[in-house]
């Protein structure tokens, strides 16, 4: 059985193929479009998932689909009647886009099999129940509390549930605009940057500032109840009229001015940023515990936008009383294809779980002789290297920052080893470095460590792994001097540990690099510039190591220099 998952209807559209309940292939269009987070139907990435999993269109015996537009239509629009003149752009956008993306997929679907009843069975799937079940039916557990947040769904915007074999149950979820991930949006806008895009500058912003300042002010702008409700103080926004600024006129009298474009940071923004931070975190740990409590399992899968502020799940692991979290490597809109086709196969079709999602590695790859062909058409000299871990330790050692490209491509935000920049962590000036001459980014902005996964908790106040880079940990106090560059001003980092198993060359690296800097940690960021994608080609990776300050390139097993 071939079941093909995509996720269209919002941002980060991807396509992905899972065969008998075993994940083939995903892959985000913004790879191969080269527009990051798009919205654009997934014509590129079903191609080349498809040409992946070696595949043809009647291959495909089910469609999943991450949304289900029709549904909570009637709430939708008693919503706009309640509020008809606020509320009318924001009703108006949502119908044209149900109209306009489900025409989209049936025109794509009919282009295909124009007789529909010989065509591939379609199930929209509800897009909380892709988020938080999806990811639970590839989680490692057999049962766990579920926990999705994001800004909405169709109209949800978060799910309180448990999973258990097969089922799904649902206590409790929060409607539209009672949103944490629309609060968060909200502040990212109020710091110059770009809602629904940039929260991770937003959260690697926030350690800069005081959220002692702002602290109470916020925390009394969203409540949780006993049930796991949320409600927000809306006086403070206008997010839920679809108006053109998030913020209202009393978000700016209590917090200050907005920062516009690239104005310097004023201590206002960073003690918003930090107290809308704090309140994320502390309005998460509370939803956790009611689960903790009323579920009474060890585990917990936390899916949606808002699982990826590792900070948040950080705390979640240290404090909500579970003993670990689940969080897929795509945990936003881009892992809801995954999500939709395993809802499908595990839940309304009953069948047996067996998959687990702990290899992000899923994409596409080139080999040596396709990677050779681009080489030799680019008329550059590229060195074959046998031991390419050897040589890559031998460069980072001598500080040198290099492009990673291996394997197969990450799925998910966060580089993986597979698609990285990498650098030497025990370098103080390296961080600033790599942010000014490769990254082209802000300043403050933080890195990643990749450890072995036997040797974390020699370097990390971590009792779990954090395969994903999405569980952010203490780096151990007499280990901060030792690798400052990937050590964030309150003393933590954005972990990724690495198992042999898994990416044996990227693990391989990291034992070789520490065999020779007695440090086995190595600064780890996506390969790309600040605003692109992360690279899927060797032509994406060859441009952006000339268009870098990258002094060289690990591309399959051949190496450019500068």
């Amino acid at each position: 059985m071939n079941i093909l998952g995509l996720n269209y209807f919002y941002h980060d559209s991807t396509a992905c193929v899972v065969s008998d309940g075993k994940l083939i292939v995903a892959i985000e269009e913004e790879r191969l479009s080269r527009v990051k987070h798009t919205y654009a139907f997934p014509y590129l990435s079903i191609k080349k998932t498809l040409e992946v999993a070696k595949l043809d269109y009647g291959d495909i015996d089910s469609i999943a689909v991450s949304i289900k537009p029709t549904l909570h239509w009637p709430a939708k629009l008693w919503y706009g009647l309640k509020n008809l003149t606020n509320a009318k752009p924001f009703i108006s956008h949502e119908l044209i886009r149900a109209r306009y993306k489900q025409k989209e997929f049936w025109d794509w679907y009919k282009g295909i099999w124009p007789d529909r009843s010989r065509g591939p069975k379609v199930y929209f799937v509800p897009h909380h129940l892709t988020h938080a079940a999806g990811s639970f039916f590839v989680s490692p557990y057999e049962s766990a509390a579920l926990l999705a947040l994001d800004g909405s769904g169709e109209w949800a915007t978060s799910l309180l549930g448990k999973g258990e074999g097969n089922t799904i149950t649902t206590y409790n979820q929060s409607f539209f605009p009672m949103s944490l991930g629309s609060f968060y949006e909200s502040v990212t806008e109020f710091c110059g940057f770009k809602p629904n895009y940039d929260e991770g500058k937003t959260m690697g912003l926030a350690p800069l500032g005081d959220p002692s300042v702002f602290h109470d002010i916020v925390d009394k702008i969203v409540t949780v109840d006993s049930e796991g409700s949320i409600n927000i103080d809306l006086s403070y926004f206008n997010y839920q009229f679809w108006a053109r600024r998030r913020c209202s006129q009393k978000f700016y009298d209590t917090f200050g001015q907005p920062r516009k474009g690239n104005e310097p940071f004023k201590a206002h923004h960073l003690n918003a940023a930090a107290a809308f931070q704090r309140v994320l975190e502390e309005k998460a740990l509370q939803l956790s515990r009611i689960l903790r409590e009323r579920t009474g399992c060890r585990y917990l899968v936390v899916a949606g936008g808002v699982a990826l502020n590792s900070v948040m799940n950080g705390r979640i692991v240290r404090e909500s009383g579970f003993d670990d979290i689940y969080v897929m490597p795509a945990a936003g809109d881009n892992g809801t294809g995954i999500g939709a086709a395993y809802y499908v196969y595990n839940c309304i079709l009953n069948n047996p779980r067996g998959s687990v999602h702990n290899d992000p590695y899923v994409g596409n790859s080139y080999t040596n002789d396709q990677i050779k062909t681009v080489l030799d058409e680019a008329k550059l000299k590229a060195e074959w290297q046998e031991d390419v871990a050897g040589a890559a330790a031998k460069m980072l050692h001598a500080g040198k920052i290099i492009g990673w490209f291996q394997g197969r491509m990450e799925i998910g935000p966060r580089s993986l080893g597979n698609r990285s920049i990498l650098a030497d962590p025990t370098r103080a000036d390296m961080k600033d470095k790599v942010n000014a001459e490769v990254k082209h980014r802000e300043a403050y902005r933080p890195f990643a460590p990749s450890v072995p996964a036997e040797r974390r908790e020699e370097f990390f106040l971590s009792k779990v792994e954090a395969p994903f880079m999405l569980k952010v940990c203490d780096v151990r106090p007499e280990m901060r001097s030792v690798i400052p560059a990937i050590t964030h001003v309150d003393g933590s980092a954005r972990l990724q540990t690495v198992r042999k198993e898994i990416n044996p060359l990227y693990h391989e690296l990291l034992t070789k690099f520490g065999e020779l800097s007695k440090v086995p940690v190595l600064l780890n960021t996506s390969f790309n510039v600040m605003g692109e994608p992360m690279v899927e080609s060797p032509v994406d990776a060859i441009r952006c190591f000339y268009s870098t300050g990258l002094d060289a390139l690990f591309v399959g097993n051949y190496l450019l220099r500068k």
